[in-house]
């Protein structure tokens, strides 16, 4: 069980939140969390590198001089690869590297890199994180009173929340996503993450629910938690 303080919008810690993370992770495996914040960024990789073969150069086709006789060597058109302006011998085409790991696999390397986070101590936790509109200045009051200012931080709420979203986009190295938004790679990347008490709830329902599912549910659905 760990035991994770609560604070509010100013800093002062206000209550106790208790979490199993046995329940939300038995264990961490390192290889999981490679692999899936590996195809995260494999997925979002454009493969749109293309040059010439030496068929595609445009240009003469003859043969730049005769075999024998010259006291050069045997060569055929300019389109050689071999040759300034010639065509690529391995040239590159356009390619998609996207692939899928299984949607439980994904599953539990979200719920690894949270249980990651709250083991190393870089997981914050507020009572309640709301805006009547967008704020940009108090969500800086806010991180600086949590020891978050400067620091790169994924703000980690239940459901999302546009003023929420819009008081924290123009900070720099400050993220934002819902809980059904989060992933390994997203969770892993920032130095800190700041949740929400009811993000928590969310994310240990979903452990939970990932838990008791039968055999053979995991066609289709979120990749979130759970």
């Amino acid at each position: 069980m760990a035991e994770l303080n609560v604070y509010d919008r100013n800093g002062k810690m206000v209550d106790k939140y208790t979490i199993d993370l046995a329940e939300l992770a038995p264990r961490i495996n390192k290889q999981l969390l490679h692999d899936a914040a590996v195809m995260y960024q494999a997925n979002v990789r454009m493969g749109t590198s293309k040059t010439k073969a030496r068929g595609e150069v445009s240009g003469s086709t003859k043969k730049l001089h005769r075999q024998k006789g010259t006291g050069n060597s045997r060569v055929g058109s300019r389109h050689s690869g071999i040759r300034r302006g010639g065509g690529h011998i391995h040239a590159l085409r356009p390619r998609e590297y996207s692939y899928r790991l299984t949607r439980k696999a994904l599953q539990l390397a979200t719920r690894m890199a949270i249980a990651s986070k709250i083991r190393d101590d870089e997981i914050v936790v507020i009572d309640q994180l709301v805006f009547d509109e967008p704020r940009t200045k108090e969500m800086v009051s806010i991180l600086a009173a949590l020891g978050l200012q400067g620091t790169s931080t994924l703000v980690a709420t239940e459901k999302y929340n546009v003023n929420i979203y819009k008081s924290a986009r123009n900070i720099v190295r400050v993220m934002t996503a819902s809980v059904a938004e989060l992933n390994a790679l997203s969770v892993l990347k920032p130095r800190k993450m700041l949740v929400t008490k009811a993000a928590l709830d969310e994310i240990k329902n979903g452990a939970s629910r990932a838990k008791v599912a039968p055999e053979g549910a995991d066609a289709g659905g979120s990749e979130a938690v759970g």
